[in-house]
């Protein structure tokens, strides 16, 4: 009779950690890799790829018509020494603080006012007629308006003229066609601004407002000590989008005023970079010109994000 020996394999220590954990098979991997894949996919194809084939252009001279040059750092430099650059550069800021400044206060006066509403029905009519323009498509935006402020049969021009008010060319008048696009791009995305202030607003503790109420605190008190710092991470969130979406408005401009209007007035960054890329067939220029833009929108966004932390007031 033979006496079983002790075995050597000792079996291994369960993790506690394990406990309760359904095993997962073996070569399953490729499974959430495939429902990625899509994804993936456009962000390799629409984002990466053509962002890193815009830094590689950037260094050489293409018309796409003949082989590529390599023009090592000529294109930044023209790029620097080109004054419509700065022109456009110029009409771009001026176009997105504007729209920051007027989206900010309209947008939260229209949150505001659709608040204190107690009908539902009318909040509820109001919010869409509010939001509406905003799902219009931009060429149909630019076309209604370019035919609506037309100084020759204009709608806005001959009751103005009925009144008595004479109303300039807006289009073709240098002062004018800046300040003419900002107000067509503020109806057309003021709804947007303002579905995002009034989710903000809707946020606000009620029980801050009714404490400030019992404190004796007037309407304009409780707005700007309780209602706007409570509403910061909306403000602050309105900032960013606003100003990334105006910084690259390019549908209005080029559809109403295609040449860049009277002495490139309405010229955007974007609007400069379509010119120089597509009309010009300056690829490798306007793969420079690129790369300024998200640059100059890296930064500022930082900047709003470094900013942020001196005013925004998390709950």
């Amino acid at each position: 009779m033979t006496t079983a020996q002790p075995s050597s394999q000792v079996a291994p220590a369960l993790d506690p950690r394990d406990r309760g954990r359904t095993p997962r098979p073996a070569g399953r991997g490729w499974v959430g890799y495939l429902f990625l894949s899509p994804a993936l996919l456009l962000f390799v194809v629409f984002i990466a790829g053509p962002f890193v084939a815009a830094i590689v252009l950037a260094f050489f001279s293409w018309d796409m018509l003949t082989p590529a040059k390599f023009n090592g750092a000529g294109n930044f430099t023209a790029m620097f020494h080109d004054p419509l650059l700065y022109k456009a550069l110029a009409n771009t800021f001026i176009f997105a603080l504007a729209s920051v400044l007027t989206h900010l206060v309209g947008g939260l006066l229209l949150a505001l006012g659709v608040n204190r509403v107690m009908n539902r029905a009318l909040a509820y009519f109001v919010r869409t007629a509010v939001f509406f323009p905003f799902v219009i498509s931009w060429a149909a935006v630019a076309l209604l308006w370019k035919y609506v402020l037309d100084p020759t049969f204009g709608i806005f021009p001959y009751y103005m003229g009925r009144v008595g008010i004479h109303t300039p060319d807006w289009f073709t008048d240098p002062h004018w066609a800046l300040p003419a696009i900002i107000g067509i791009d503020f109806w057309h995305t003021i709804g947007f601004t303002f579905v995002i202030m009034l989710a903000g607003l809707q946020t606000v503790p009620k029980e801050l407002i009714e404490a400030a109420r019992a404190d004796g605190a007037n309407p304009r008190q409780i707005l700007w000590n309780v209602t706007i710092p409570m509403m910061s991470p909306t403000i602050f969130f309105a900032t960013v989008i606003t100003f990334i979406g105006a910084f690259q408005i390019f549908d209005p401009a080029q559809i109403i005023t295609p040449d860049g209007g009277p002495d490139n007035a309405t010229t955007t960054i974007v609007m400069y970079l379509y010119q120089k890329g597509f009309q010009s067939f300056q690829v490798g220029y306007a793969s420079a010109v690129s790369l300024l833009v998200f640059l100059v929108m890296m930064i500022v966004t930082l900047l709003q994000f470094l900013g942020a932390r001196k005013w925004v007031h998390q709950q």
